[in-house]
C-alpha cells in the first residue's frame, strides 16, 4: 500500500442496497459485533454499515493518530462505494468520530446520534497513562477491567458469556492501535465547537455510566443547537449491549424523524418531536421508559490563534508532562517565579520541544541523559513520566540510564535509577 494512500477500514454492509445508509461506529476496544442486537430492526429501513477500528476485530493494524484520521479513513472507505450522505451513530470513540464528521464534513451527514460520548473524554493524562500501561503490560490488565467500565454489576453477573466476550474483544486488539486510539482521545476536545454542529442530534447515555455519564451528555445537549437527550435506565457505558431494545427503539425514532435531505447551514434544522413515546420491546422484558429531555444551547466560546509560541508551548508541555504536573507548577507560580514559567513555556516547550528535527522519544532520551549528568533528580522524575508517555518502555529507559552511568558517572546513575524505578512502578502498575 502506498504511504500516501488513506487506509480503508474493515467494514460490512447489511440491509437493502437501495436504502439510505446508516453507519454504526464502535467504542474503543470493541468490534462491530457490539451492534449485533440493533441490526435486525435497523435493516428494515436502512442499509447498515458497520466498521472496525484499526487493529480491532482482526482489522489491519494501521494505527490512527487522531479522531480526524479515523473520520478521513471512514470517508475514504465510503467513497469507494459512492456513499455521499448517511446517518451516523457512534458509541464513545465512535461518537467522537461522529462529532468530527459533523464539524468537518457537515455536507455528508444527514443525522447524528451520540452514545456514551463527550466533547472531551476525561483528561489527556488518563488516556496517556492507559497507553503507558498497555505498552508495559500488554492489554490483559485493560481487558480484565473492561466489564467494570462497560456494564452495570448486575448485568455482568447475570450475563457471564457477554462479560467474557467483552474481555476477549479487548485482549485480541492490536496493542499499538489501542495505544494510538488512546492518544487520539487524549487530544480530542471539541467543547468550543459544539455550536457548529448543524444536524439533528440524539445524545443517548446510560443512567449508570461512570465513564461518560449523564453530566457529559448534558454538556453535549447544551452545546449542540438541535440536540435531544435520552437517558436509558439500568445501563452503563456499552448501552447498545446492555439495553439493546431501548437503544434500537430510540435510534429508529430519531433517524426516522430527523433525517435531513440536504445540508444547508443558512436554514433551521428539523427537530426531533418532543412528545414522549414508549419504546416497543420486541424480545426483551419490560423496563422503564428512557427519559428524554432538551437542554438550552450554549454560546460558542472564543477561537484561539497559534502565532505566539506560548500557545504551542503550553500545549506541548501538557502533552509531554501531563495536565496534573503542569497545573501544579503553574499554580505555584507567583509574581517572583511567573515570568520564569512563561519563559519555559514559550521557549523550552514552544520552540525547542516543538522543533521537527527530533521526535519526542529522541528528545526524552536526550533530556533524561542531561538530567542525570546535572543531578537534577526532581526534574528527572517528571521527565521519566514524560518519557513513558512519549513511547519509551521501561527497558529503554533502563538502557538510557546504563549509558548515562558510563559517561555521567556511577553515583549520578545510582541516584537516577532510584528515582526512575519509583516512577515506573507508579506509572505502569494497573489500578484495580
Amino acid at each position: 500500500m502506498s504511504e500516501t494512500q488513506t487506509p480503508a477500514l474493515q467494514y460490512r454492509f447489511d440491509g437493502p442496497e437501495d436504502a439510505p445508509v446508516l453507519i454504526l461506529g464502535p467504542s474503543l476496544g470493541t468490534t462491530w459485533h457490539m451492534w449485533d442486537r440493533q441490526v435486525p430492526e435497523l435493516v428494515k429501513q436502512w442499509r447498515v454499515f458497520r466498521f472496525d477500528l484499526p487493529g480491532h476485530g482482526g482489522a489491519p493494524a494501521y494505527p490512527a493518530g487522531s479522531v480526524g484520521d479515523l473520520a478521513d479513513r471512514l470517508l475514504a472507505t465510503l467513497d469507494r462505494f459512492g456513499v455521499q450522505r448517511f446517518g451516523y451513530t457512534g458509541c464513545a470513540l465512535g461518537g467522537a468520530v461522529g462529532m468530527e464528521l459533523a464539524l468537518r464534513h457537515p455536507e455528508r451527514l444527514a443525522s447524528l446520534a451520540l452514545i456514551a460520548a463527550s466533547p472531551r473524554f476525561g483528561t489527556a493524562d488518563e488516556f496517556r497513562q492507559r497507553g503507558v500501561i498497555v505498552r508495559t503490560n500488554g492489554l490483559d490488565p485493560i481487558a480484565r477491567t473492561s466489564p467494570d467500565r462497560w456494564f452495570t454489576s448486575g448485568f455482568a453477573a447475570a450475563q457471564p458469556a457477554i462479560t467474557e466476550w467483552a474481555v476477549q474483544m479487548v485482549r485480541t486488539t492490536d496493542p499499538g492501535c489501542y495505544i494510538a486510539a488512546c492518544e487520539a482521545l487524549a487530544a480530542f476536545d471539541v467543547r468550543a465547537d459544539l455550536a457548529s454542529v448543524g444536524v439533528p442530534t440524539l445524545v443517548l447515555v446510560g443512567s449508570d455510566d461512570q465513564v461518560t455519564g449523564p453530566a457529559e451528555a448534558r454538556t453535549l445537549v447544551a452545546g449542540i443547537p438541535d440536540a435531544r437527550l435520552a437517558v436509558v435506565p439500568g445501563a452503563s457505558h456499552l448501552v447498545p449491549v446492555e439495553q439493546p431494545a431501548a437503544v434500537t427503539d430510540l435510534l429508529v425514532r430519531h433517524f426516522s424523524t430527523a433525517w435531513q435531505p440536504a445540508f444547508d447551514s443558512s436554514t433551521g434544522q428539523t427537530a426531533i418531536p418532543t412528545a414522549p413515546v414508549t419504546p416497543v420491546l420486541t424480545s426483551a422484558p419490560p423496563h422503564p421508559v428512557p427519559i428524554a429531555e432538551i437542554a438550552p444551547a450554549a454560546p460558542d466560546p472564543q477561537a484561539t490563534g497559534r502565532a505566539d509560541p506560548y500557545d504551542t508551548g503550553i500545549k506541548v508541555r501538557r502533552e509531554v508532562l501531563g495536565d496534573a504536573h503542569v497545573d501544579r507548577v503553574l499554580a505555584q507560580a507567583d509574581d517572583f517565579s511567573g515570568d520564569f514559567q512563561e519563559l519555559l513555556t514559550r521557549y523550552a516547550w514552544g520552540e525547542i520541544w516543538d522543533r521537527p528535527g527530533l521526535d519526542r522519544r529522541s528528545r526524552s532520551i536526550a533530556t533524561l541523559t542531561a538530567l542525570v549528568a546535572g543531578g537534577h533528580l526532581d526534574e528527572l522524575a517528571a521527565h521519566t513520566r514524560a518519557a513513558l508517555r512519549n513511547g519509551l518502555t521501561p527497558s529503554e529507559i533502563k538502557e538510557v540510564l546504563l549509558q548515562a552511568a558510563v559517561y555521567c558517572g556511577v553515583p549520578a546513575a545510582n541516584s537516577a535509577f532510584k528515582v526512575a524505578q519509583q516512577v515506573i512502578r507508579e506509572e505502569t502498575t494497573p489500578s484495580e
